[in-house]
């Protein structure tokens, strides 16, 4: 088991191991990218020398980052409970739509927008809606002789590297405007995620899968101390190891690839929002802090910051449909 983390630390960036409250750092010829591409195997067994001689420092001093730079970030919408509230509040129609069962649905986020918890989060220009989303993330890593391509669930588990805690900020209003056109989320989403507060390997998680392969670890969710929603990773319609295998199908799943599990049951405020029929609990305010906490994982923490004020949004022209000039 290891956990594995980036930071900051007098004056320089630095990755690798935390155990208890003390980081070790990687020799400098690692990084968490290297890391995965060496695999989970290598990867203990650096994890066992580096944390016998490296020099550690506190973690208490320290300032954590994201655990790595995505090569890809993939989201999908695997809690039933979820979809049902959400579905109710962009939409305003009960129960799910039965494409939702027939096979994992996903959609492309920003690797370029990933948050560490402690970070502020500003509101995108135009939301008066921002919302969160309490999931947890499988993180890719490289297996020996294989391409990533079209693998079997039972082949997809052995990609998993580890897991990390993962927030999908959402901006509510934006995304039920773009959905509208068939095609999103995109600005709704594409403003921050956060993930952290480090990666914990998949072996520490081995034995706790269930007989269908699920992880039944607690995932609560909290706005200024205060608990809002909590549930069990295993309430996801398929286990990560058919999440990746799909991801996989006709495409490829590469070290670095971070796959979401989708929000967890009242794990956000959208879902409540459907299920009570007004905006309560309400819209995030800046200054607000919201905490997500994951058994076997950690905690991740983001404060609101301020809105940006702008006009982000550009209306069509006006064009005849003339097809000869």
């Amino acid at each position: 088991m290891a956990r594995i983390a980036r930071w900051n630390y007098d004056g320089g960036t630095h990755a690798g191991f935390v155990e208890a409250d003390r980081c070790y750092p990687l020799p400098p010829e690692h990084t968490v990218g290297t890391l995965l591409e060496a695999g989970l195997a290598a990867t203990l067994r650096l994890a066992a020398e580096t944390l016998d001689s490296a020099a550690s420092v506190p973690l208490a001093d320290v300032v954590l980052l994201a655990p790595l730079v995505p090569a890809t970030m993939r989201d999908f919408v695997a809690f039933e409970e979820h979809v049902e509230g959400v579905r109710k509040s962009i939409d305003g129609v009960a129960g799910m739509v039965p494409e939702w069962y027939e096979a994992p649905t996903f959609y492309f986020t920003n690797p370029h927008t990933v948050r560490a918890t402690g970070d502020v989060i500003g509101i995108p220009a135009g939301c008066s809606a921002l919302d969160f989303e309490t999931e947890v993330a499988a993180v890719v890593g490289r297996v020996p002789g294989s391409d990533g391509t079209n693998l079997s669930a039972a082949d997809a588990h052995r990609h998993i590297f580890g897991y990390t805690v993962l927030n999908d900020w959402s901006a509510r209003d934006l995304q039920r405007r773009e959905m509208k056109v068939s095609l999103g989320p995109c600005k709704g989403k594409d403003f921050a995620s956060t993930l952290g507060p480090w990666i914990v390997t998949a072996d520490e998680f081995e034995d706790l899968h269930d007989d269908e392969g699920f992880l039944p670890v607690s995932m609560a969710v909290e706005v200024n101390g205060e608990l809002i929603g909590q549930d069990l990773l295993s309430n996801m319609g398929w286990p990560f190891a058919e999440l990746v295998a799909y991801a996989s199908q006709d495409s490829v799943v590469r070290p670095g690839d971070v796959l979401g599990s989708g929000t967890s049951g009242s794990g956000c405020l959208a879902e409540l929002w459907g299920r009570n029929g007004a905006q309560t609990p309400p819209p995030l305010k800046t200054g607000d802090t919201v905490r997500m906490t994951v058994e076997g994982i950690g905690s991740i923490e983001n404060t609101v910051g301020e809105r940006r004020e702008a006009a982000t949004l550009v209306a069509a022209r006006s064009r005849p449909r003339n097809r000869t000039r």
